[in-house]
């Protein structure tokens, strides 16, 4: 495992959905993306920033999207498939994880937000690899697996006042 130092290169990876669905089931509230990837970054040296999005047709998302991008952010957008049933599905598992494989020769550190527990397994990949990995979700609602597959787990609930708009 890589030891944090001021030079460490870091990839952030944001599940916008996770962190969505948490915040305002737990606090209906939103995240505060800039802070989110001020405290992801910690004056390390940031190689990439992705955040992971869903386009449903709601108001305002484009808005979202574009402020994402002020912030720092590059946006990986896919759109809600709804099939025949009226059933909806989308998600970035896969994509993500793609990423961080793809990444991980090019950092120290990934940084994924999330608290999806499908994503324990790349934890355990990337740490093999020798890349350190921390994770930045709810407590609350981020599987057991997941934090016990990384260095590092930051509950953003107990700085709610940082990571909450």
């Amino acid at each position: 495992m890589t030891e944090i130092h001021p030079h460490q290169r870091v990839a952030v990876l944001v599940d916008a959905q996770n962190l969505y669905h948490s915040a305002h089931s737990l606090y209906s509230r939103n995240i505060d993306y800039s802070s989110l990837l001020d405290k992801a970054v910690s004056g390390r040296e940031l190689v990439r920033a992705i955040s992971y999005v869903i386009r449903a047709d709601s108001p305002d998302e484009e808005r979202f999207f574009d402020a994402l991008v002020d912030i720092g952010f590059e946006t990986k957008i896919k759109d809600i498939k709804t099939f025949g049933d009226g059933s909806k599905k989308a998600d970035w598992d896969v994509g993500m994880s793609l990423d961080a494989v793809t990444l991980a020769s090019h950092v120290d550190t990934m940084v994924l937000c999330t608290g999806d527990g499908d994503f324990s397994r790349l934890c355990s990949h990337l740490r093999h690899e020798g890349v350190r990995v921390e994770v930045m979700a709810f407590k609350e609602s981020t599987a057991d697996e997941l934090v016990e597959a990384t260095d590092a787990f930051l509950d953003l609930s107990e700085r709610q006042d940082t990571f909450l708009l």
